[in-house]
């Protein structure tokens, strides 16, 4: 699984809260970061930076984008499977009014 390091971003983040004046708390810091972040991580990153004024390596997986033609493929099937459903359901609907 692909991860992707936010400990540089999680140390601007609590640094421009403090040139505010303000504590990092989590929704300060949830509210900004640019992914989703689970929330024990962001606890244990804020104790850390009110304790030793540091961040820890924090990591989360890494969201994979997929392409358009892969997005296109995915759709295509999708309407090929909704396709063969409606098939099939009409069958047992023409069955049953006989």
């Amino acid at each position: 699984m692909l991860t992707k390091d936010i400990s540089d971003e999680l140390k601007q983040i609590f640094s421009s809260i403090e040139a505010q004046g303000k504590p990092p708390t989590v929704a300060l810091v949830k509210a900004r970061l640019s992914s989703s972040v689970p929330i024990p991580a962001i606890i244990s990153a804020i104790k850390s930076w009110k304790s030793a004024a540091r961040i820890p390596k924090v990591e989360i997986a890494a969201q994979i984008e997929k392409t358009a033609e892969e997005k296109i493929t995915q759709l295509e099937q999708q309407v090929q499977d909704l396709t063969q459903r409606v098939i099939a359901l009409e069958a047992q609907l023409s069955g049953n009014k006989e």
